[in-house]
């Protein structure tokens, strides 16, 4: 049942991505062109999803523990490092270079298009790369 309300909440995203018009890099570029073609309709998307985030943390918080979970994965660290940092820039580079973020890159492999495959080998890269310079203590935590 889990993999369902997996596939299902995917879906959702999915469809609003695509609703949205966010898998058009040219769209989310255009937001960040404040002097040229500025577009405002990401904020409205933006907005949309916190307004949507902010009713449901209120529903699940309601509960002691998730439907398909034994507790609540929930960070504990609240510093500010080096790591968070240059992370945040590095996804806000590439977001303003390539036009897409991860989850609107996702939907967008549908497309078929040479940029969003090149993109998403570059999140997985990405992805690797940080997991060999990044020690994992046996907690699962990173050091």
């Amino acid at each position: 049942m889990r993999l369902v309300f997996a596939l299902f909440t995917g879906l959702i995203f999915g469809i609003g991505i695509a609703f949205s018009g966010m898998m058009n890099p040219a769209k989310v570029l255009n937001f960040f062109d404040l002097a040229g073609t500025w577009d405002p309709s990401l904020a409205f998307v933006m907005g949309g999803a916190l307004i949507i985030t902010f009713i449901g943390y209120r529903l699940v918080w309601r509960r002691d523990a998730p439907l398909f979970g034994g507790r609540f994965q929930v960070p504990t660290s609240t510093d500010i490092d080096g790591k968070l940092i240059g992370g945040s820039a590095l996804f806000g580079v590439g977001w303003g270079i390539a036009g897409f973020c991860p989850g609107a890159a996702l939907p967008a492999l549908g497309t078929g298009r040479w940029e969003v495959v090149l993109f998403i080998a570059a999140v997985v890269v990405g992805f690797f790369l940080r997991r060999l310079l990044t020690p994992i203590n046996r907690s699962g935590a990173t050091a």
